[in-house]
């Protein structure tokens, strides 16, 4: 019933479209600056660069949710520094999917590609203190929970106070 994979060419439309049709208010609680929004094009040009470049290169790396086949969702990581740590980001992309204890098992399983792929000693998360749905859901995969602080935590978003989160690999 659920699964995840790696990105493939046929996503990059879905993601775009996640974020592109996403009311403001739901952006606005995620901490999502709407003002820096990209076009489709951009969306397009982002995604499809990280499909071609090996492990070791990417700046972006991203896991497709599936739910009895389908996408639903995704889970990435970015500020990607091999062989140490990531930040990570878990979307789930309609509203029916969200609250169903669903996200916990999706990301545990991308968490695996991360790991494994990149290499990584540790993965980050900084959600926006004010939404619910990410400090919820990472400490039930064992997050600790780092500290809380003002910053503007990547490039869509607005200055804002984040929590941050922190899992190390034991593998």
């Amino acid at each position: 019933m659920l699964s995840v994979r790696e990105i493939g060419k046929d996503d990059i439309a879905l993601i775009a479209g996640y974020w592109l049709t996403a009311s403001p208010a739901f952006l606005e609680g995620m901490g999502v600056d709407t003002a820096k929004m990209p076009t489709p094009q951009q969306w397009a040009d982002m995604l499809s660069g990280q499909l071609s470049k090996p492990y070791k290169e990417k700046q972006s790396y991203c896991i497709i949710f599936l739910l009895y086949g389908q996408p639903v969702g995704h889970c990435n990581v970015n500020k990607i520094v091999y062989g140490a740590e990531a930040y990570m980001h878990l979307h789930l992309w309609d509203s029916s999917n969200r609250k169903a204890g669903l996200g916990v098992s999706f990301v545990k399983m991308a968490m695996a590609y991360f790991f494994d792929n990149l290499k990584l000693k540790k993965l980050l998360c900084e959600p926006y203190a004010l939404n619910p749905a990410p400090n919820e859901t990472l400490p039930k995969l064992g997050f600790t929970f780092v500290k809380k602080y003002i910053t503007i935590p990547g490039w869509l978003n607005f200055e804002q106070p984040v929590n941050l989160w922190e899992i190390k690999n034991e593998g």
